[in-house]
């Protein structure tokens, strides 16, 4: 519990204007949420600009740092530098509620926002897609060495139907009747 009271900020006491908030994040942070398997250990910082408005409290997130990934291919650890920007925008309303994955609506009298899982997810989004080790980045992956990128896909045939008929098609010439039928596709 005490945790998460260390994410609370207490919009409620910030008068009009920017304001200035700094989080550490360490490893522990990690280890408070149930769905960790992306990372477990990272040392952070992050900067809230909070711009405090009549009807809107603006968050500008900078988080920089570095988080321990395992590596798709060799399940080795390695650490991946971090450093980007998020936004996040608290309306004052009737009631609370998220009106989009950006904006929240908050009653004016709501004391406390805590900022918790918004990192946490912020951080789970700026992960690269592929979690590739250093030692492991200029080697060219198995699908680049075949067909130099392009990529064929098999559409719900059985598979014994698609292997049978690609092998007779390579043994057999093309027939001269397609060929008269590419040209009139190709004067259109």
């Amino acid at each position: 519990m005490k945790f998460w009271r260390t994410f609370d900020i207490e919009v409620i006491k910030f008068l009009e204007g920017i304001h200035e908030i700094d989080f550490e994040i360490g490893d522990s942070f990690f280890q408070h949420f149930e769905d960790n398997e992306l990372v477990e250990k990272g040392n952070l910082i992050v900067r809230i600009k909070m711009k405090v408005g009549a009807n809107l409290i603006e968050m500008d997130f900078h988080i920089a740092g570095k988080v321990t990934l395992t590596c798709d291919r060799s399940l080795e650890p390695f650490e991946q530098p971090l450093d980007f920007h998020e936004k996040m925008i608290y309306k004052f309303g009737a009631e609370e509620k998220e009106i989009d994955e950006d904006v929240i609506m908050i009653t004016r009298d709501t004391p406390k926002v805590n900022v918790a899982q918004l990192i946490y997810e912020f951080i789970l989004l700026a992960l690269p897609l592929k979690k590739i080790h250093p030692d492991y980045r200029n080697e060219m992956d198995d699908e680049e060495y075949e067909g130099e990128g392009i990529y064929a896909y098999i559409d719900g045939q059985d598979s014994d139907d698609s292997e049978d008929s690609d092998s007779s098609e390579d043994n057999k010439p093309v027939d001269p009747r397609w060929d008269l039928l590419k040209k009139l596709k190709n004067k259109e």
